[in-house]
């Protein structure tokens, strides 16, 4: 099976993505936050540089709880822009 290339529009989304999840981490450690997602260091740096645009749906969920943002916020995120995400505390 072929995948195929993502549109400007799902580009875009990753990148929105990408900032709300490096907001909602704040001062919190990248290593740290990858650990307790359970994803690698260098997958979440891609995502947060929006380099990884599409990431699977268990590493958002992953991220989700790891940064205690409602998975709803982050799908919202996806969809829409100007939709802010609450730096961790």
């Amino acid at each position: 099976m072929v995948r195929r290339p993502l549109t400007p529009e799902q580009i875009a989304a990753g990148r929105r993505l990408g900032a709300a999840l490096r907001t909602a981490r704040g001062d919190r450690g990248l290593i740290e936050v990858a650990l307790a997602a359970g994803i690698s260091p260098e997958t979440l740096r891609k995502i947060e540089a929006g380099r990884l645009p599409a990431p699977a749906f268990g590493t958002v969920v992953g991220l989700s709880q790891a940064l205690d943002v409602p998975l709803e916020m982050l799908a919202e995120v996806w969809l829409a822009a100007d939709i802010p995400v609450r730096q961790a505390s």
